[in-house]
């Protein structure tokens, strides 16, 4: 993908002089407006292939806040592909309007198809798929969030030389490929720590069908109950976050992720003088849709 973007700056977080840290946030979500954080990386390269092979039609699946469903819908516009979303939940057929992630893609172009829950747990099945070609023909699939083999060489890129010197880096984790390709690019000595939006430890198998380093663990205290699912507590800490630092957090991944991060520095888990390097993947398109869902619930929301 040809793309003019920015650079990704590591910015230096305020902490109290109690913790004696040095902690970083890399700015991955100011790469590109709309194509930003770790989906610009893990299109990359299947973009590529699906023009090595010819294929004009992407075809990808994600929920009503699905930031891998607006960044794909985008990147077919900007590229001439078609797309297609599957969508979790057939009751969001007729609620597009209401829906800041759903009317952008669909103003990219992009074709949905909205499926129940139900249906949507066989995304993965050889019978599911052979339907999806029935219906639509020949496309090229991405996987829900975008991770593949071809996403993880892409996200091997986030880190570069002038990383080398920090001893911790931390990730937010949704399908795993993005710390898949954390992890390959790291140096001996580093760390990398991986925060997941969702509950369960399946992601460690994911991960290990892309890595062979032993360097990395997933921490799992900070999902605040899956994926989607915020509090009143991490909405004031995103706000309060935004406010000292003038940098702001998403409430599904990086939000979660620096909630974790500052309650291991209260609770003493980083060697004093340790530098430690955040990346921020994104995500910021959702925060509208969240604050929709905060307002009918009568709670705070992300400003």
């Amino acid at each position: 993908m040809i793309f003019q973007l920015n650079k990704s700056i590591n910015q230096p977080v305020v902490l109290p002089e109690q913790y004696g840290v040095h902690l970083f946030l890399k700015r991955e979500d100011n790469i590109h407006p709309f194509i930003s954080g770790n989906k610009y990386r893990k299109l990359k390269y299947n973009i590529e292939e699906a023009k090595k092979l010819g294929i004009s039609k992407l075809l990808t699946f994600g929920g009503a806040y699905s930031n891998h469903i607006a960044a794909v819908a985008f990147t077919g516009q900007k590229f001439g592909f078609e797309t297609i979303g599957i969508i979790r939940g057939d009751e969001l057929e007729d609620k597009i309007p209401e829906n800041p992630t759903l009317l952008f893609a669909k103003g990219c172009g992009m074709q949905f198809k909205f499926i129940t829950r139900e249906s949507y747990r066989e995304k993965h099945s050889m019978s599911f798929i052979k339907k999806l070609k029935a219906e639509f023909n020949d496309f090229y699939l991405l996987p829900e969030g975008g991770t593949n083999a071809l996403a993880v060489k892409g996200c091997e890129e986030i880190l570069t030389g002038d990383d080398n010197h920090f001893d911790y880096v931390c990730c937010a984790m949704g399908t795993g490929g993005t710390i898949s390709g954390i992890i390959n690019s790291s140096k001996d000595g580093q760390q990398i720590l991986g925060f997941p939006a969702l509950k369960g430890s399946f992601l460690k198998e994911d991960i290990s069908r892309f890595v062979t380093k032993k360097n990395w663990s997933i921490i799992n205290e900070y999902h605040f109950g899956g994926y989607a699912k915020i509090n009143i507590e991490l909405i004031e800490f995103i706000n309060q976050f935004k406010i000292e630092n003038n940098i702001q957090l998403d409430p599904v991944y990086t939000g979660k992720m620096m909630f974790g991060i500052f309650d291991l520095l209260e609770k003493g888990f980083f060697k004093r003088e340790s530098r430690i390097l955040a990346i921020h993947t994104g995500g910021l398109q959702g925060i509208p849709g969240m604050n929709n869902v905060l307002r009918q619930k009568k709670m705070p929301i992300i400003v």
